[in-house]
């Protein structure tokens, strides 16, 4: 596809505005392509892939040449189904810079939205480090991690193949709403919702750094400490201890871990019986179940409300650091270019949705009452999420 091409593609229909034809191509070159092409051949496609890496690490996106923006979109983005046009249209990183959502779409194919939101973040990210920021540490989660390593850590590795085949990866994870859960990652629980927001917030809250979350596991890992950090597998292993070993693999794959219990406060004991599958008959156990997680968790809860204060955003409500921002518009729903600003959460579902529900019927708060507006947005604050304002620090 040429330029020429390229340009009458983006220039139809009425109401949108003509590009100037050189938009692929780099301003700053007086090369044809003809000429372009040749000096690409003798120099940057005889390069490694692993250098154009490498190139990628250490060179700002604005200085990036063809070869550099091809190594990016498919080794470090995934994202080999669209270098094909990128080579035929994306001439340098200034050029990447500049593409707008529907340049994307239209000059690149990339017909997925969640494709074209992982580009755009990434693109945003980079732009935000030319000016003199670094790369955000969500940067470096990959979808790979997230799909095997971080769904598999919160009991919900069934939805691995879906975050897969979306490309899922941290900067993307901290823009997931609920509707996203729903519509792209068939995450239709209630329940599962609420566990993958809340992983997303334990992220948030040590700054998407891996490093950090993975010591803070290695430290409690035989110690009945930091319980927020703990990963479903975590969570097994203390059912165990307390005895109640029977129960324990009813966990698998159940999306409770420790972000959960800490976080979520209408998850009290009755609902981790329910989910162990403890007969509502047998007292004993039930009580001995209580007072384990009173002794564990509890105290916890505390710690929680203190670090989600220092946050600025109340536990158990998903917070953001570099959300996309959208505008409403006369054709939709649209990013916004420059820095992504932060906005509504959008991120909403409530303890009172009968599906919520399907797995622990006892989730629900029963003192959450409508007589103190006050009082039960402290108490149930999974109905919070639909238009909770969040802060950047």
């Amino acid at each position: 596809m040429g330029f020429g091409s390229i340009s009458r593609v983006f220039a139809r229909g009425k109401q949108r505005k003509s590009l100037d034809p050189g938009l692929f191509d780099d301003s700053d070159s007086q090369c044809s392509p003809t000429r372009q092409s040749l000096s690409l051949s003798e120099g940057e496609e005889q390069m490694d892939r692993l250098q154009q890496v490498e190139l990628v690490r250490t060179t700002p996106m604005s200085h990036w040449k063809a070869g550099t923006v091809q190594a990016w979109l498919e080794v470090v983005m995934a994202m080999p189904m669209y270098v094909k046009a990128c080579t035929e249209n994306v001439k340098s990183g200034k050029v990447l810079l500049s593409l707008s959502d529907e340049d994307l779409q239209l000059g690149l194919g990339v017909c997925s939205s969640l494709h074209r939101r992982k580009l755009r973040l990434a693109i945003e990210d980079y732009r935000d480090a030319e000016a003199g920021r670094s790369l955000s540490k969500a940067a470096e989660l990959d979808h790979h991690w997230v799909a095997k390593a971080w769904l598999n850590d919160i009991g919900l590795s069934q939805y691995s193949q879906a975050f897969q085949n979306h490309l899922v990866d941290g900067r993307m994870l901290n823009s997931l709403m609920k509707r996203d859960l729903e519509k792209h990652l068939n995450v239709s629980k209630k329940f599962h919702q609420v566990s993958i927001l809340l992983g997303i917030e334990l992220l948030y809250q040590v700054n998407f750094s891996r490093e950090a979350l993975q010591e803070r596991r290695a430290r409690c890992e035989t110690q009945n400490i930091d319980p927020v950090v703990w990963t479903n597998q975590r969570v097994l292993k203390w059912v165990r201890d307390i005895d109640l070993k029977e129960y324990a693999d009813n966990l698998t794959n159940s999306g409770v871990h420790g972000a959960v219990l800490v976080l979520e406060p209408t998850f009290n004991a009755e609902a981790m019986a329910t989910a162990l599958g403890i007969p509502s008959g047998k007292h004993i156990l039930r009580r001995h179940l209580a007072e384990e997680m009173s002794a564990v968790f509890h105290p916890a809860n505390s710690t929680g409300i203190r670090e989600a204060e220092r946050f600025g955003t109340p536990p158990g409500r998903a917070s953001s650091v570099t959300r996309a921002g959208k505008e409403e518009n006369s054709s939709g729903l649209k990013y916004k270019a420059g820095r992504l600003p932060l906005g509504k959460i959008g991120r909403g579902f409530s303890s009172k949705d009968p599906d919520f529900h399907d797995d622990y019927g006892s989730l629900q708060n029963e003192d959450c009452g409508d007589d103190d507006p006050q009082s039960r947005l402290e108490q149930c604050r999974l109905e919070g999420y639909n238009s909770l304002e969040v802060t950047n620090v």
